[in-house]
């Protein structure tokens, strides 16, 4: 069953004193995971309320692997757009492909924006794809 409003349900977890801090960081994670994201002020109260200041790394560092902790415009902007996977053959186990797969794919085809990866260098102009550069 889908929970409705899940701060009213985490909040008595996380102010409950017998809990230890790495539960109550736990709890918030899954409450970023569930919400794809929250806003920084309400991640400050969070922070403050349950005094977990000194560990708030392990939550605000889940940006780093592409996790949505904190949910804007800007952080949605900066999404890499997926390939549509709907008509290729998969595997009876498979259930999703990693977004790795399609940025290798996009650089094997010279297709990435040079913005998003500016260390990964353009192909030569004489480059016939016949091997690696």
């Amino acid at each position: 069953e889908k929970v409705k409003d899940s701060m009213r349900v985490l909040l008595p977890v996380l102010l409950n004193k017998s809990h230890d801090s790495y539960d109550k960081i736990r709890a918030i994670l899954l409450y970023i995971f569930s919400t794809n994201g929250t806003t920084q002020e309400n991640l400050d109260k969070l922070i403050q309320n349950v005094h977990i200041e000194s560990d708030s790394d392990m939550i605000r560092n889940w940006k780093y692997l592409d996790v949505p902790v904190i949910s804007s415009f800007v952080a949605q902007q900066n999404k890499y757009i997926r390939r549509d996977r709907s008509k290729e053959e998969t595997f009876q186990l498979s259930r999703w492909t990693p977004v790795i797969k399609d940025v290798m794919e996009d650089a094997i085809e010279n297709k990435l924006d040079s913005k998003d990866w500016p260390y990964c260098s353009r192909c030569p102009p004489t480059w016939n794809g016949s091997g690696a550069v």
